[in-house]
């Protein structure tokens, strides 16, 4: 999957658009989505993402999607998890120090952030810890419900 990781890593700042686009859709459709209700949706998004996401990102589908944040190049690819990174592991020809063969996720972040440039620069943005609570649960419906204002958004109590 290291290939798709590249990929989506060189064309940043169109996916970028396109997951714009796809946001602005479930923006619209909400009030559909809270009808239905989240619970219900969850499994079918996580499919769609695995499917999306999985194929385009390369991403590890951990519920709390940063990717806009990393240049397109999903975090949780890095051997350590690092967040927020890189871990000072990196080495002198960019490539990870627990898997030598892999080029770092974060010199791939940096590069995908290169490309969005009109964005500015979202990676110096410090990420809060990863949620364990939130694997296997939809990145998209918890930041749908986010940016929707839905009072009981994030809240991981209710997962």
């Amino acid at each position: 999957m290291s290939r798709t990781r590249y990929w989506s890593v060189r064309n940043a700042r169109w996916l970028k658009t396109l997951y714009a686009s796809v946001e602005w859709l479930l923006i619209k459709a909400n009030p559909l989505l809270q009808k239905i209700g989240y619970e219900r949706l969850d499994r079918p998004f996580v499919r769609i993402e695995k499917m999306t996401k999985g194929v385009l990102l390369d991403s590890q589908s951990c519920g709390q999607c940063i990717v806009s944040f990393t240049g397109l190049s999903c975090p949780m690819n890095c051997p350590k998890a690092m967040r927020n990174g890189p871990c000072g592991g990196v080495r002198d020809d960019g490539t990870c120090e627990v898997k030598p063969d892999m080029k770092c996720v974060w010199v791939l972040a940096w590069e995908g952030n290169k490309r969005l440039s009109n964005d500015g620069y979202p990676i110096q943005v410090v990420q809060p810890p990863m949620d364990h609570r939130l694997i296997g649960h939809s990145a998209w419906l918890r930041e749908l419900r986010l940016k929707t204002r839905d009072p009981a958004a994030a809240s991981s109590d209710e997962i």
